[in-house]
């Protein structure tokens, strides 16, 4: 994962759907391609934006980290 190239906060803001046609999510430091989820569909997720990091957020999910094994890391949050 140390070759993934590095974004800013900033730079994964515009990947939420709407600046850009990419859907990205950040969560412990990696940033996740989601663009492709049905589930991502216009950038939101049930009350979660695209284009942030939802590792605080993924402690009130349903759900667990594992969520993200099934979307490909693009980057690394700067």
């Amino acid at each position: 994962m140390d070759n993934l190239p590095l974004y800013t906060r900033f730079q994964l803001a515009l990947r939420n759907g709407q600046d850009k046609p990419q859907i990205w999510v950040a969560f412990q430091g990696l940033i996740y391609d989601v663009t492709q989820s049905r589930l991502w569909r216009d950038g939101k997720h049930y009350e979660h934006w695209a284009g942030q990091d939802l590792t605080e957020e993924l402690k009130d999910a349903p759900h667990t980290a594992a969520v993200f094994q099934k979307f490909q890391a693009v980057g690394r949050l700067q």
